[in-house]
C-alpha cells in the first residue's frame, strides 16, 4: 500500500484516496465547507487548504488532490495557517452578523471554524450583499444572503434524492443557489439538505425560533414512520418533542432520513387521547381508568372466545403485541392479526416475510425486479441506495406494477399479474440478462400482497425468483409488521383475519391496539380503541384506553429486513395516557387471567424465552437466495388482471401522527397541487 508523510507522521493509504482522506487517517482535523463524504467533490469553498511536497510553493484544495505514494502532507504550517485566515475572511465578508437571531447557532460550522481558523478582525468597510429569499415549500426556510455558495444543497438533491430542483445559476458576485422558478422542493428527502447545510442559509421552517440546541434533551431511538426503523435523534424540551434528526448507521439509512420522519412530530401533540373515554348514548364522555377498565373486562367475560377478535396496527412495539398475544390466548382467543391491510404472507419459514438481501447488501445487487412497489413512497431512504448504484452504472431495474418516477431509470414489463407470470417464458431483452445475473433480487411490495389475491400474487412472484435464482424481498410499510409476524400474531385454528373481523356480525368484542388503517364501521361489535390519536379507530370506538406514542415509551421494533431494534423513550405519555403493555397487564388483572410480568424487564425476558430471534438486537439475518425456503407461499386462488399499485397513496398522511401534523398536512396540499400540475 503506498504511504505519506501527514506533519512527519507516516501512514498507509488505500489508492484514489484524496489528501484530505489521508490527513484524517492520521489523525489531523482539516476544516471544510462543500466537501462531504456523500457527495461529489467541489472544491469551490478553499477552507481544506494544506501544503504539499513534492508540488508547487502553494496551498493547496486537500479535497480534491489525489494522495500519491511518497507525499509528504503539512496541515499546520503558517503558509497554511495565513490561506485559511484568508479564505474565511472572504467568506464573512458577505456574510451577515445575524448569528444571535439565527437557527443554526450553536450548530453552525461557519461559527465553529470561523473560532478556530479565522482572523479575530475585520478588513472590509464596504456595504455587504444581500440575496433575495427563496421559496422551498413547506418545510425549508431560506435566508440566502448567509450563504456561501457550498452547493452541497445543489448536490445532494441532484445526485442523492434524484430530483435536480436545486440550482447555482449567475457567476461571480451575482452567483445564487434557487430553486429556478420558485417552486416546493419535489423530493420526500428535501429537509436533509438543512442537516447539510453548514450555515443558517437553509434552516427548518417548523422548527423556526423554536429552541436553541443547548436547551434541548437528547434520546436515541428508532423511527416508525415507514419499516426501515431509521436510526433519529430526539430533541425534546419539558413534555414536547420538538425536532428529530437523523443519527450516522451505515446499515440503514447512513446519514439521510425523509421528511416524513423528520416532520410528523407535531402531530405527537395534536388530537391526543389523553385520558379513558366510554361511550354513552351515542356520546363519548371522559371516564376514569377503573371505570374503563371494568367496563372492557366485564364485556369480554360475557363474550365467547370465539366471538372475540384483536387487530394490532402499524405503529405497535413488540412488547405490546406479546403481551396481547399472551392475554388473548390465555383466554382462548384465536382471531388475532396484525395485518391490517390483508396481507398474505405469514405462514411459513420466517424467510418468506423478510428484505433478505439487507438494506445494506441491496447494493450488491446487479438487476432487480419490483413487483407491486414504489420505494420512493414506500421507503424513500431506500431509494437512494437504489440510486447510487444505479449511478454507477452496477444497477438494472425492472418494474411490473405502476410507471412512477422511481429517480432512476428502468425498465417497464407490465402492469399486472400476466405480465408477473408470464416473465419465465419472456424472451425480452431485460429477461436474458436477468438469466446471466450475477445478484439478482426480486421486492415485491406491500400494496401487491394486501390484495384479496395477495397469495397468488406472492406465489407467482416466488415463481419467478426461483426460476431466476432471485433474492427474496418482502418491502413493508408498517414498522411493526415483521415484529407481528415474527411472534405469529396472526389467526390461529378457527380464528378470523382483520379483514373478517371487521364485518358485520363477525364479532362480539372488538380491540384495536392503534389499529387505524382498516375500515371497521361496518363492524356492530363492542369495540375498544388502544391507541394515541383521536383518527379512525377512535371514532368507531365505544371504549377508549388511551396509549403511548413510538417517543413515549421504551419498545423493541424489527424492520422490514429483519433486525430488532430498540425505541427509547424521550418524554412521558400525554395525560393519563399509559404505555400499552401496562394497560394490558391491568386488564388481565380484572379478567382474572393476571400475566406472569409486572415490568417491562420481565416482559422482555418472558419475549425473548419465547421468541429467541427478539433477543438478537441490531442484527439483520440476510439470506442468498439459494438459503432462502419459499415453499411455506402456496397459491391462494386466482390473480386478477387489476394492475399491480403501491400501498402507500399518501406519503406524507399514512400514520395517525402524520395526519395529525399540520406540516404533513401542508406538504400533501403542495404534493396534491404539484400531482394535478403535472396531469394538466
Amino acid at each position: 500500500m503506498p504511504k505519506a508523510k501527514v506533519n512527519g507522521v507516516e501512514v498507509e493509504f488505500e489508492p484514489g484516496m484524496t489528501v484530505l482522506q489521508v490527513a484524517e487517517l492520521a489523525g489531523e482535523e482539516i476544516p471544510r465547507f462543500c466537501y462531504h463524504e456523500r457527495l461529489s467533490i467541489a472544491g469551490n469553498c478553499r477552507m481544506c487548504l494544506v501544503e504539499v511536497k513534492p508540488g508547487p510553493p502553494k496551498p493547496q484544495a486537500s479535497c480534491a488532490l489525489p494522495a500519491s505514494d511518497g507525499q509528504e502532507i503539512i496541515t499546520n504550517s503558517p503558509m497554511v495557517k495565513k490561506a485559511r485566515e484568508g479564505v474565511m475572511e472572504f467568506l464573512l465578508i458577505n456574510h451577515p452578523l445575524d448569528c444571535p437571531i439565527c437557527d443554526q447557532g450553536g450548530e453552525c460550522d461557519l461559527q465553529d471554524q470561523a473560532m478556530g481558523y479565522g482572523r479575530d478582525d475585520s478588513r472590509y468597510g464596504e456595504n455587504k450583499r444581500a440575496v433575495e429569499e427563496k421559496f422551498m415549500g413547506p418545510l425549508i426556510k431560506t435566508v440566502m444572503t448567509r450563504c456561501i455558495q457550498c452547493t452541497r444543497c445543489v448536490r445532494f438533491i441532484t445526485e442523492v434524492a434524484g430530483v435536480p430542483d436545486i440550482g447555482l445559476i449567475s457567476r461571480g458576485e451575482d452567483v445564487e443557489i434557487t430553486t429556478y422558478l420558485d417552486k416546493a422542493v419535489a423530493s420526500e428527502l428535501s429537509a436533509n439538505v438543512i442537516d447539510l447545510c453548514p450555515v443558517g442559509a437553509l434552516t427548518s421552517k417548523p422548527y423556526a425560533f423554536n429552541a436553541r440546541p443547548w436547551e434541548l434533551k437528547k434520546t436515541e431511538s428508532v423511527d416508525v414512520m415507514d419499516a426501515l426503523g431509521c436510526s433519529i435523534r430526539v430533541d425534546s424540551r419539558g413534555p414536547a418533542v420538538l425536532r428529530v434528526l437523523p443519527r450516522l448507521n451505515e446499515d440503514i439509512n447512513e446519514e439521510w432520513i425523509s421528511d416524513k420522519t423528520r416532520y410528523a412530530v407535531d402531530g405527537l401533540s395534536r388530537q391526543r387521547l389523553d385520558k379513558p373515554y366510554v361511550r354513552e348514548a351515542g356520546k363519548l364522555r371522559p371516564a376514569t381508568w377503573a371505570e374503563a377498565l371494568s367496563l372492557v373486562a366485564s364485556k369480554l367475560k360475557a363474550a365467547s372466545p370465539d366471538r372475540i377478535g384483536v387487530i394490532a396496527g402499524d405503529l405497535q412495539d413488540a412488547e405490546s403485541m406479546k403481551a396481547a398475544k399472551d392475554l388473548f390466548g390465555s383466554l382462548g382467543v384465536t382471531s388475532l392479526d396484525c395485518r391490517q391491510d390483508g396481507m398474505a404472507l405469514g405462514a411459513g419459514t420466517r424467510e418468506t416475510w423478510l428484505f433478505n438481501s439487507t438494506i445494506a447488501g441491496v447494493e450488491n445487487a446487479d438487476m432487480i425486479l419490483f413487483v407491486g412497489t414504489n420505494p420512493r413512497t414506500e421507503a424513500p431512504v431506500l431509494n437512494t441506495r437504489f440510486r447510487k448504484r444505479w449511478v454507477a452504472g452496477a444497477l438494472e431495474v425492472g418494474v411490473i406494477g405502476e410507471q412512477a418516477d422511481l429517480t432512476f431509470g428502468y425498465e417497464y414489463l407490465g402492469a399486472g399479474a400476466a405480465s408477473l407470470s408470464g416473465l419465465a417464458k419472456s424472451k425480452s431483452d431485460f429477461v436474458k440478462r436477468l438469466k446471466d445475473a450475477k445478484n439478482p433480487a426480486i421486492i415485491i411490495g406491500a400494496g401487491a400482497l394486501g390484495r384479496a389475491d395477495g397469495g397468488a400474487i406472492a406465489k407467482a412472484a416466488a415463481d419467478v425468483a426461483k426460476a431466476f435464482g432471485m433474492t427474496w424481498n418482502v418491502l413493508h410499510t408498517a414498522a411493526s409488521r415483521v415484529g407481528g409476524l415474527d411472534l405469529g400474531f396472526i389467526p390461529g385454528e378457527g380464528g378470523k383475519t382483520a379483514a373478517e373481523m371487521a364485518s358485520k356480525g363477525a364479532l362480539d368484542v372488538l380491540f384495536l391496539m392503534g389499529a387505524d388503517e382498516i375500515d371497521v364501521t361496518a363492524s356492530d361489535a363492542f369495540t375498544i380503541y388502544m391507541g394515541t390519536h383521536g383518527d379512525a379507530g377512535a371514532h368507531k370506538a365505544d371504549v377508549i384506553l388511551p396509549g403511548a406514542a413510538y417517543t413515549e415509551k421504551d419498545g423493541l421494533y424489527v424492520n422490514t429486513e429483519g433486525r430488532v431494534q430498540l425505541g427509547q423513550r424521550a418524554v412521558f405519555p400525554k395525560g393519563e395516557g399509559r404505555e400499552d403493555w401496562s394497560i394490558l397487564r391491568a386488564l388481565s388483572d380484572r379478567l382474572g387471567a393476571t400475566l406472569p410480568y409486572d415490568t417491562l424487564a420481565q416482559l422482555r425476558a418472558k419475549l425473548f424465552a419465547d421468541h429467541p430471534t427478539f433477543g438478537r438486537i441490531d442484527y439483520a439475518p440476510g439470506a442468498a437466495a439459494s438459503a432462502i425456503d419459499l415453499s411455506g407461499i402456496a397459491a391462494a386462488g386466482t390473480a386478477t388482471d387489476a394492475p399491480l399499485v403501491s400501498g402507500v397513496r399518501a406519503f406524507h398522511l399514512t400514520n395517525p401522527i402524520a395526519r395529525a401534523s399540520v406540516t404533513m398536512a401542508e406538504c400533501a396540499a403542495v404534493a396534491a397541487d404539484a400531482s394535478k400540475i403535472a396531469a394538466e
